[in-house]
């Protein structure tokens, strides 16, 4: 009894050499088919070079291109070929031109032998196939596809809606149910016996013609009428990406591949010397006998993928920038943005430094330039203090800022005097912790030295931006922690809020706020808000701040003199 192997190679063609020469001194028949599309001059080299080895044989040729019927066709040429030239082979492997055998031929050959009823083929339902790419499923057998997906993408996609669109269907002949699996097989010879030489295989190559991808279905789907008994899995790894594209194996894929414990390996890169001079090698070099399982690497490939596709939290790959919901999170790690702290206490910025531990910036978008902790001009990642620098992406300048100062908690100040356009960004982050006291901004103007008139301008101006903020910031969309109190709230008692925020923060144990920093004089704000009013401003998002609030107490009239007994 014997192992025969199907061959299919369209590059590499010297490494496709080596590995027919290791499989034929391993004992097993070899049948190799060489895509059309290969030049003639090339395939007549390629033939000579195995002319010496009498189990080597090639096939007719056919055009194999992904998705269609080439693919198939050239199985059953190689598998007819293998069937009728080699009357003791018992099991037929189909593999590819880029497959490398990872455990000696002989193992293959016991483990094969051990088993002499199995097939070893994927093939399950399409309900129960999870690893489909490109929207088409049950429809691959339901509608036509008699152009190429590759070089007729547009007549693709036109006739694949055009049958969506009229209701043109179907039916899978003979009742057949379609299944569906990795290409590289490993079916006994009365099993792909019975596939090439059933009286109805005219009207299932006819059908399968037509189907979308058919070498994933068709041995997949005609094994079922067959076999008597299947053990769906292939003996070959190969791994695919989230795009459908497989794997590519190169030299510090080694340790990778020897703990798989398969038999077959594809796709390896033609390069990859390493790797098929340690396979390539005698028994006392290969891997120790063992069930193939795949499985033992799995965790390796999803987190890959995972990788991949989702990245690191805060870190922008060129592969997903800049398309909106493909980052793995806004920002690396948590911050937190004071608004209207800074104008309310003196020197907020050095006090909460000194509380936290924490970089502590003021506004880093204010509109002249970027205000950086200590008067910096310049930030990890050589993040310069250019507003205009800044505005050209704000996403993007506090992205990199928290990216680039990981390990370290960043905190900075916000106002609506600031640029807004970074107002929906850090609201929608979950690593954003808002904490908001709303009018705080009317503070410097009530402390400046200007015209009242310029004074009501700007008040009002300041009062729609940050009324707009707060919108935003109370929006069902928001992922941010927002704390949001009303200047009158918040100093009628700051300690409590404060020891919250410090509490969240969490750079230090937690302990009871001893002090707070110092607020600045507020007499006669009061009465500022009413001047404000009465020039037909109306300042609401102070809260209610009463004019008499700040004023000294009246001094009450003497008590008249009374006599006692």
């Amino acid at each position: 009894m014997s192992v025969g192997i199907v061959m299919l190679v369209h590059t590499a063609l010297g490494r496709a050499e080596q590995v027919a020469r290791h499989w034929a001194a391993g004992g097993c028949s070899v049948v190799i088919h060489v895509d059309r599309s290969v030049p003639k001059k090339t395939y007549t080299a390629f033939v000579d070079a195995l002319s010496d080895l009498d189990q080597v044989q090639f096939c007719k040729r056919h055009r194999c291109e992904w998705g269609t019927w080439g693919i198939v066709a050239a199985s059953q040429a190689g598998a007819e070929m293998m069937l009728a030239r080699f009357p003791d082979v018992r099991h037929v492997y189909l593999a590819s031109g880029s497959c490398l055998p990872l455990r000696p031929v002989q193992e293959l050959i016991d483990y094969l032998a051990a088993r002499p009823r199995t097939d070893f083929i994927e093939s399950a339902t399409t309900a129960d196939v999870p690893w489909t790419v490109g929207g088409l499923d049950q429809e691959r057998f339901t509608l036509r596809f008699p152009f190429s997906w590759k070089r007729q993408r547009y007549l693709f996609d036109a006739f694949v809606k055009l049958q969506r669109k009229i209701g043109l269907k179907r039916k899978m002949p003979n009742g057949l149910v379609p299944h569906m699996g990795s290409q590289w097989w490993c079916l006994t010879r009365q099993t792909l016996s019975a596939i090439l030489q059933d009286p109805e295989r005219s009207t299932y190559d006819s059908f399968f013609k037509r189907v979308w991808i058919p070498d994933e279905s068709y041995f997949q789907s005609l094994a079922r009428l067959y076999s008597s008994h299947i053990e769906s899995r292939s003996l070959t790894l190969s791994k695919f990406d989230f795009q459908g594209k497989p794997h590519i194996f190169y030299d510090d894929h080694l340790q990778l591949l020897r703990r798989s414990d398969c038999f077959v390996a594809r796709k390896i890169w033609p390069h990859a010397n390493r790797l098929y001079e340690v396979f390539l090698t005698d028994a006392a070099g290969a891997m120790k006998k063992t069930e193939p399982n795949p499985g033992k690497i799995d965790r390796i490939f999803a987190k890959a993928v995972e990788r991949r596709t989702r990245g690191r939290a805060g870190l922008y790959m060129q592969s997903r920038f800049p398309n909106p919901g493909w980052e793995n999170g806004i920002t690396s790690s948590p911050y937190s943005v004071f608004e209207g702290f800074s104008d309310l206490f003196e020197d907020f910025e050095g006090w909460l430094a000194k509380a936290t531990s924490a970089r502590v910036h003021g506004h880093l978008f204010a509109p002249d330039r970027v205000e950086f902790a200590g008067g910096q001009s310049l930030m990890n990642g050589a993040l310069s203090d250019s507003a205009v620098l800044r505005d050209y992406n704000p996403r993007s300048f506090l992205c990199n800022l928290i990216w680039n100062t990981r390990g370290e908690r960043q905190c900075f100040q916000f106002g609506p005097a600031d640029n807004q356009d970074i107002g929906w960004e850090f609201a929608k982050d979950p690593n954003a912790q808002v904490s908001v006291i709303s009018g705080a901004w009317a503070v410097p103007l009530f402390r400046s030295n200007r015209n009242f008139a310029d004074i009501r301008k700007e008040a009002a101006l300041l009062q729609r931006i940050e009324s707009e903020h707060l919108n935003i910031l109370r929006s069902p969309y928001v992922k941010a922690k927002v704390r949001i109190w009303t200047m009158a709230e918040f100093i009628e008692a700051p300690m409590e809020p404060l020891q919250t925020i410090l509490d969240e923060i969490g750079n230090r144990a937690l302990r009871r706020l001893a002090e707070v920093p110092k607020m600045v004089e507020l007499d006669g704000f009061g009465q500022f808000l009413q001047n404000l009013k009465n020039q037909g401003m109306h300042p609401y998002l102070m809260g209610d701040f009463p004019v008499a609030r700040d004023l000294p107490s009246m001094p009450q009239s003497p008590r008249k003199p009374y006599l006692v007994r």
